[in-house]
């Protein structure tokens, strides 16, 4: 992170990257300006900005930008004008607004989660380089067209106001990635799995608390003990009532509906009675000796996962882990859930046996009330996130 006395002494000079966060800033720093001629990635989020300067274009070379989290009512129309800008994320804002003016011809990826968007400009869908879209929690009931945007893989629409799923959504050649849940599609089946998850709840002062066994977008978790049958398990927490995915609420529902396989890491229970108030779940505590598969996307690879440099397979490890996840996955489909998130980084796996299991049901979904041409094309769009896990693992695989 940068302080504005970084920026304003020059310390700052010929940087590519600069993070000015949490500062309290109500202007644009003018003196990003200087930094025209090496700056790429701008990070302002978590200011109180609600304007960006008309003439943004001068940052000639800003293929980045993040102002989450902060009051802005319209995506600023200066963006469009940047030409290299491929990353715009303007996550819980207060948007209520995007102009076709404000959208960046070298568009990649789109991160307007959580704000209050009724409607998206047709200009969206003029953007060829898309390949990441992420739009849950607004109030959307329609896309605009998204034909030409074949390279699109990870779309994420939950939580808005779907009742059907966008004929434009399911015809999407390349997408391999989608959040559909917590729209009025599925509320009825969320609701009734929901309901029948609250007879089988644990409360949370049944357990004992222990360490922390890790964090992500979503929660924290921890190792816990039911203090009654002295069950070990792990707890998560979740943070907040959003994520980029949706809600915890499609998370438990679905999550709880998929129990029963030995490859898949879902929930045994809700936990209520949490002293915050806050929803909770009780998962399987797995053996130390699994690890996560890769790491997730980063900014330059965007859809695609990170492995380790020195992560390799045999053929025999290969094809016990695609068997495990593939297993999974036949479950998942097979009771009406739609994982949405089939990656790499949610598979644990134990490398000396290739034994894995698939985990985080964050964008998972339950689609056995949706037409069934309509689930049969959901199911073909996961299998094709099946078959690039299965090019990565075939890529670092030994003859």
């Amino acid at each position: 992170m940068h302080t504005l006395e970084d920026l304003n002494n020059g310390a700052l000079a010929g940087a590519q990257a600069v993070r000015l966060v949490n500062l309290g800033l109500t202007e644009f720093p003018q003196a990003l300006f200087a930094l025209a001629d090496t700056l790429e990635v701008l990070d302002l989020s978590g200011n109180q900005l609600s304007s960006l300067p008309e003439d943004l274009r001068r940052l000639h070379k800003l293929r980045i930008l993040f102002c989450s989290n902060n009051p802005f009512t319209q995506l600023p129309t200066a963006l469009g004008d940047c030409a290299q800008l491929e990353m715009v994320g303007f996550k819980a804002c207060a948007l209520t607004r995007v102009s076709e003016r404000s959208l960046p011809a070298q568009l990649r990826w789109l991160i307007l989660t959580d704000n209050q968007l009724a409607e998206l400009p047709a200009a969206l869908g003029q953007r060829p380089r898309l390949q990441k879209l992420m739009l849950s929690c607004n109030q959307l009931t329609t896309l605009p067209d998204l034909g030409n945007c074949k390279a699109l893989e990870l779309l994420r629409i939950a939580s808005n106001r779907f009742q059907e799923i966008p004929a434009t959504v399911l015809a999407l050649p390349n997408l391999a990635w989608p959040a559909v849940a917590g729209n009025p599609l599925t509320a009825n089946a969320e609701q009734t799995a929901l309901a029948e998850a609250h007879h089988h709840a644990i409360r949370y002062d049944e357990l004992e608390i222990g360490a922390l066994l890790g964090e992500g977008a979503s929660g924290h978790i921890h190792r816990a003990t039911h203090t009654c049958s002295g069950q070990s398990m792990a707890i998560k927490v979740f943070k907040a009532a959003f994520t980029s995915d949706g809600t915890p609420q499609s998370e438990l529902a679905a999550g709880l509906a998929a129990a029963g396989h030995p490859y898949l890491l879902a929930p045994l229970a809700t936990v209520e009675g949490h002293p915050e108030g806050r929803l909770a779940v009780a998962m399987p505590l797995l053996p130390p000796d699994y690890i996560n598969l890769a790491g997730p996307p980063s900014l330059a690879s965007c859809t695609r996962d990170v492995y380790a440099t020195d992560t390799r397979f045999t053929p025999t490890i290969a094809e016990r882990l695609l068997g495990c996840i593939r297993g999974a996955l036949k479950h998942l489909h097979a009771r009406g859930i739609l994982h949405g998130d089939l990656y790499a980084h949610n598979i644990l796996w134990n490398p000396v046996t290739g034994e894995a299991v698939l985990s985080d049901f964050g964008a998972a979904m339950l689609s056995n009330t949706l037409p069934p041409a309509d689930r049969a094309l959901l199911q073909a769009i996961e299998w094709r996130a099946f078959a690039h896990l299965e090019a990565e693992i075939a890529a670092r695989t030994s003859s």
